[in-house]
């Protein structure tokens, strides 16, 4: 077992601010073991028709409880989100933490509701930082999901990434409310893999798949919400050149990305046309969690004259720019120094999968992805 400490004090410090704290992620990321982790005497699941029933009449339940009080897959009940706040309003002695494994609509209602008195907290899988460096290879091919990557063998993990997949479409996606057919949702995912990494085109995607933009928009809305893909936001500001403003489409967790690509193992990764996308996918959500950013504080930057970076955001009252190349050496080049130009960089970091460290120029340096930590020691420094 691998214990998630960053999250727990994360956890904790929204507790000690809101009566109300939300974890929300993906199923199967370690919601429910990092929860019963807090002092707690009082835990629901809503998957267990014990629990279920038992919360029929919740302001009868819950109305006698003290303490902090455990209530897992929240978005199966939201209409207990006007009861938790006339609960957690008339009695200060109760500190609620909901678990959730749909984000958007649950986002809404509970912002709706408990606006005010609810903190959000994202559980992901591990990243390099909780599995160890030497471990990053396993982590890049399994993923992140913690029974995928702590499995016996590759050939066990993949067994547990498909069958995740299956009972995600099959199970899952019904009980959001969602009558889409697994299979076309499946075949979906599986043409969405071909894009990993790339700005994204939804009239290009709607025409190859035979579908509507509009259905486009929502199928991808609906893996986005359920933590399946993230949709990366270009930056832009008045700068005189013509920018690129659509958004990039990342896998969150390459296991996943792997499995619908049928790839069992690191010699099939490492020979595969989707190698690249993979190793960008890894290496940025990597960065984004061990900086300790949000989505919505994180960018990439394109122009249509060919300047582009991957990652970019503020930290510190500085710029910073993170460029990611699944190369031995990377070299500094012409679009790097007009990125730094346009955006103002304080410093650029290029992201490899090599061992050593080294200064191409005043603000440019090759960092081994083993030592992403360092980038937030370099920005904490400023």
């Amino acid at each position: 077992m691998i214990t998630r400490i960053k999250d727990i004090d994360q956890v904790k410090k929204l507790q000690s601010i809101f009566p109300v704290t939300a974890l929300l992620g993906a199923r199967q990321t370690g919601k429910t073991t990092l929860a019963k982790q807090l002092i707690s005497q009082h835990y629901f699941d809503l998957e267990n028709p014990v629990d279920l029933t038992a919360l029929e009449n919740p302001a009868i339940t819950l109305g006698k409880l003290k303490g902090t009080i455990i209530i897992d897959e929240i978005q199966r009940k939201p209409e207990l989100f006007p009861v938790l706040r006339y609960l957690i309003d008339s009695n200060p002695e109760q500190n609620y933490v909901i678990l959730g494994s749909a984000s958007r609509e649950l986002i809404r209602q509970s912002s709706e509701t408990l606006a005010g008195r609810i903190g959000y907290h994202y559980m992901h899988g591990f990243n390099i930082e909780e599995v160890g460096s030497e471990n990053i290879d396993k982590l890049w091919l399994r993923g992140g999901f913690p029974r995928s990557f702590l499995s016996q063998n590759d050939e066990a993990s993949m067994l547990w990434r498909d069958n995740f997949i299956t009972t995600f479409l099959e199970r899952d996606i019904p009980q959001l409310g969602i009558s889409i057919p697994a299979h076309t949702l499946r075949r979906f995912w599986i043409m969405l893999s071909n894009y990993n990494g790339q700005i994204i085109n939804f009239s290009e995607l709607s025409r190859s798949f035979g579908i509507s933009d509009t259905t486009v928009r929502n199928y991808i809305e609906l893996l986005e919400g359920t933590f399946m893909i993230r949709l990366l936001r270009p930056y832009f500001k008045n700068i005189g050149k013509r920018l690129v403003k659509s958004p990039k489409l990342y896998f969150n967790d390459t296991g996943i990305f792997h499995s619908l690509l049928s790839l069992y193992n690191t010699k099939q990764l490492i020979t595969h046309n989707k190698l690249g996308a993979s190793w960008e996918a890894f290496s940025l959500f990597n960065c984004i969690r061990i900086l300790e950013l949000g989505i919505e504080e994180v960018y990439f930057y394109s122009t249509h004259s060919g300047a582009e970076i991957d990652l970019f955001f503020m930290k510190n009252g500085k710029n910073w720019g993170v460029e990611i190349k699944y190369q031995d050496s990377p070299k500094k080049t012409k679009s790097l120094h007009a990125c730094i130009t346009d955006l103002e960089l304080e410093h650029l970091w290029i992201i490899y999968p090599g061992d050593k460290d080294y200064i191409l120029d005043t603000n440019i340096s090759a960092i081994s992805i083993k030592n992403i930590h360092q980038i937030k020691q370099r920005i904490d420094e400023y």
